[in-house]
C-alpha cells in the first residue's frame, strides 16, 4: 500500500487505472497495476513486492581505463562486452538495456555532443547565426590545430570560420580547433564557455555531468555518466532534427583537406545516422549511435572499450539487438480514457484523465515481462477543474525501468459542488488524514 504524507492537505496520490490492451478490457486496479504482457495476455497483482526500484546507483569517482571483464550477459541480454552501455528508445526515452550507466566516466570527444547542442540552441534562440564568423586564435590552433597532432578541420592560424563551417568540423572531423574557436568567439575563453555548457546540460535533464572544456580533451573536470549522454543524444535528435542531419554526412572538406566522417556505424548498419565517437587513454573507445528502422529510433552508447574495432562492433550489436528484440505497443488509443482523480470540493467526485495522443511502449516480442503502471498526482484536486487541465503522471515501469512517463490531463470539465459537497469532502479529508496519523503512531 502506498503511505499519504499526513502533513499536507494534498498528496502524491498513486490511483487505480482502467486499461485496455487488444481485445482484453482491463478493470480498475488499487495503487498499481502489474501488466505481464505475453502473446496478448495480461495478468495483475497489486503487491510491495511488486514496486519498481530505484535503479543502479550512482558511484563515486570516474571510470578511468578500462574495466574487468564482465560476466557471460544473460540469455536475454545483448552479447556485448562494454562496461559502460546503455540502449533507449528516442521517442520516449525508454531504456531497453543498461550496464553501470551511472558511473561518471571521461567522455573524450563524446563531449562535443554538449557543445553542438549548445550552439544548436544558441541558433535556434536567434543570439548566434550560421554566418558569423570567428577568429582562429593562436590557443585554439596550438591546442586543437595542426600543431596538436589530434582531431582538427586544419584552420589556418588567425583566418576567420563562419559558425556553419565551425559546426560541419566538429561534428564531422571531431575538430578539436573548431571547438575551441567557437567556445573563444561565443563566450571569450574556453573555461567560461565549458561553465556554459554545464548550465546547459542542467536545463536539458543532465544532472551529474561536468564540463571544463569544449572538446573533451582530458581534464579531470569533465565527467559524465553513459545514461546522460544517452538523454543528450535524445534532446539533439527530437529538438534539432534539420541540424541533426549534419552527423549522417560521410565528409567535410575544410583548407582543401578532405576527411571522412568517424562514425563507424554509417554505411555498416541499416538506418544509422548519428552521432558521434571518442577516445581517450582515460575513456578508452567510446561510442553514441542511433540508427531508425521500420519507423523505430533507438540510441545506444558504448564506452571503455580496447580498440576501435570492439567500439564499432559493440554499437552496432546493441542497436541490432534492439531493433531484433523490441517492438512498439499501443495501451491506450488517443482520447481514451485511462483513470480518474480525485477531487475536492466538485460538483463530481473524480474526473477522468486522457493522454495528449496515443500512449505507446517500448516492449519485447517474445513478451512475458512484467509492467507496472501508475497514474500519479497531487490530490484530491481542487474544483474547479477545466478541460485539459494538466492534472498529473501516467508512469510505466519494465522491472526497475521507468519505460514511459506522460502528462495527463483532464477530460472533462468538473464545477465547483454545491455547500453539502464541499463539506462532506472537507469532512472526509479530515477522517483521512486523522487515520493516517493514526496508522503512523502505530
Amino acid at each position: 500500500m502506498i503511505r499519504r504524507d499526513v502533513r499536507a492537505s494534498r498528496i502524491m496520490r498513486h490511483e487505480r487505472l482502467t486499461m485496455s490492451f487488444g481485445k482484453f478490457h482491463l478493470g480498475r486496479l488499487l495503487t498499481a497495476v502489474v501488466l505481464v504482457v505475453g502473446l496478448g495476455a495480461i495478468a495483475y497483482a497489486a503487491t510491495p513486492a511488486h514496486r519498481p526500484g530505484s535503479g543502479l546507483a550512482a558511484k563515486k569517482g570516474p571510470s578511468s581505463g578500462l574495466a574487468a571483464k564482465k560476466d557471460a550477459p544473460k540469455k536475454d541480454e545483448p552479447a556485448i562486452s562494454a562496461p559502460h552501455a546503455i540502449l533507449i528508445d528516442a521517442e520516449y526515452g525508454a531504456v531497453l538495456f543498461e550496464r553501470d550507466a551511472d558511473k561518471m566516466i571521461f567522455p573524450a570527444s563524446l563531449a562535443k555532443l554538449m557543445t553542438a547542442e549548445y550552439v544548436f540552441h544558441e541558433l535556434k534562440e536567434g543570439r548566434l547565426n550560421l554566418t558569423d564568423e570567428f577568429m582562429v586564435s593562436e590557443n585554439a590552433w596550438r591546442k586543437g590545430g595542426a600543431p596538436s597532432h589530434g582531431s582538427t578541420m586544419f584552420a589556418s592560424l588567425h583566418s576567420k570560420v563562419k559558425v556553419d563551417d565551425l559546426l560541419h568540423a566538429v561534428i564531422i572531423q571531431s575538430a578539436n580547433d573548431a571547438c575551441i574557436v567557437l567556445a573563444e568567439g561565443m563566450a571569450g575563453n574556453e573555461a567560461d564557455f565549458a561553465a556554459k555548457l554545464t548550465q546547459r546540460a542542467r536545463e536539458i535533464g543532465l544532472q551529474k555531468s561536468v564540463f571544463a572544456n569544449s572538446s573533451g580533451l582530458p581534464d579531470p573536470g569533465t565527467q559524465v555518466t553513459t545514461r546522460e549522454l544517452s538523454i543528450l543524444a535524445r534532446s539533439i535528435i527530437r529538438n534539432y532534427p534539420d541540424r541533426y542531419k549534419i552527423y549522417g554526412d560521410r565528409e567535410f572538406t575544410w583548407n582543401k583537406i578532405r576527411q571522412q566522417n568517424r562514425n563507424p556505424l554509417l554505411g555498416t548498419l541499416e538506418g544509422a545516422d548519428g552521432l558521434k565517437t571518442g577516445f581517450t587513454k582515460e575513456a578508452g573507445y567510446g561510442l553514441v549511435g542511433s540508427a531508425t528502422q521500420h519507423g523505430l529510433r533507438l540510441v545506444a552508447v558504448v564506452n571503455g572499450l580496447k580498440t576501435a574495432k570492439e567500439r564499432a562492433d559493440e554499437g552496432k550489436k546493441l542497436l541490432e539487438w534492439g531493433f531484433r528484440n523490441f517492438e512498439q505497443r499501443a495501451l491506450f488509443a488517443e482520447g481514451q480514457t485511462i483513470g480518474a482523480a480525485k477531487v475536492y470540493g466538485g460538483a463530481s467526485g473524480r474526473v477522468p484523465l486522457v493522454a495528449g495522443g496515443v500512449v505507446k511502449v517500448m516492449l519485447p516480442k517474445s513478451g512475458a515481462e512484467k509492467l507496472i503502471a501508475r497514474i500519479v498526482y497531487k490530490g484530491p484536486v481542487p474544483a474547479p477543474i477545466a478541460a485539459g487541465q494538466p492534472i498529473g503522471t501516467l508512469k510505466v515501469w519494465r522491472n526497475d525501468h521507468v519505460i514511459l512517463e506522460m502528462p495527463l490531463k483532464a477530460a472533462e470539465s468538473v464545477g465547483k459542488g454545491n455547500l453539502g459537497q464541499r463539506a462532506f469532502d472537507a469532512v472526509t479529508e479530515m477522517m483521512v488524514a486523522l487515520f493516517r496519523a493514526g496508522a503512523e503512531r502505530l
